[in-house]
């Protein structure tokens, strides 16, 4: 017997694996790493699942994974997905560093909160880029905006990992896709950091973009470092 999943390929944006100092593309490999990350577990309780212990190992002038869940983790959260009847079964976040192909490292602070049609995640990105740069290098990123704030969407593809019960063994292979909202932290598109929103669904039909922009609308201004309009 097994049990799948999906996870966004790691890093579900493609420009936190771009731009080192020499601008080349890093590959970063995700697999078995991201299972860690987004397992899928489902609450032993009827309560909706809290943030579990973040793991942070960022320097404070980043923001906190556990910072992160507690704002994506809202009791509105499945409402604003369109799937008022389900609750959180499993929150998480964490503060960690991407380290690239050339030896250079990124913050990757981020959190995540499966229900039982969506999973969504919530990263805080430090690259010098702007949304319009990072957007050219999407291949199918449409601009838009987010509450007056430059942003792009665009799709990223998920790993699918399987587990056989009684092997102990894991498998991966193609998912599902991803989509996601890519922010600008200020009301200018100014190159100082981006916050990003991804949502997938657990039978790999392709989630619903306005479900995706209304979930980032309230979740984003309570988010340390997001500036209003």
């Amino acid at each position: 017997m097994t049990e799948g999943i999906g996870a966004p390929e790691k890093d579900g944006r493609p420009v936190v694996q771009a731009i080192a100092a020499v601008g080349l593309f890093a590959v970063v490999v995700g697999g078995l790493w991201a299972q860690s990350k987004f397992v899928h577990q489902k609450s032993v309780t009827s309560e909706p699942a809290a943030c579990s212990k973040s793991t942070d190992r960022l320097p404070a002038r980043y923001i906190s994974g556990a910072r992160l869940c507690k704002a994506l983790n809202r009791p509105d959260l499945p409402a604003l997905l369109g799937t008022p009847g389900e609750q959180a079964e499993s929150a998480s976040g964490s503060g960690d560093w991407i380290t690239l192909a050339g030896g250079g490292k990124i913050a990757d602070p981020d959190a995540t909160v499966s229900l039982d049609t969506y999973t969504v995640k919530l990263s805080a990105s430090y690259e010098d880029l702007t949304v319009a740069e990072m957007g050219d290098l999407m291949g199918d990123a449409r601009k838009t905006t987010v509450m007056g704030h430059p942003a792009v969407l665009y799709s990223s593809p998920t790993i699918s990992i399987g587990f056989n019960l009684g092997g102990g063994k894991a498998t991966t292979g193609p998912g599902g896709t991803a989509r996601c909202v890519l922010v600008s932290k200020h009301a200018k598109d100014d190159g100082e950091g981006t916050f990003e929103v991804s949502i997938w669904r657990q039978d790999d039909v392709l989630p619903d973009d306005t479900a995706l922009v209304r979930a980032a609308e309230r979740v984003l201004p309570t988010v340390p470092g997001w500036t209003g309009s």
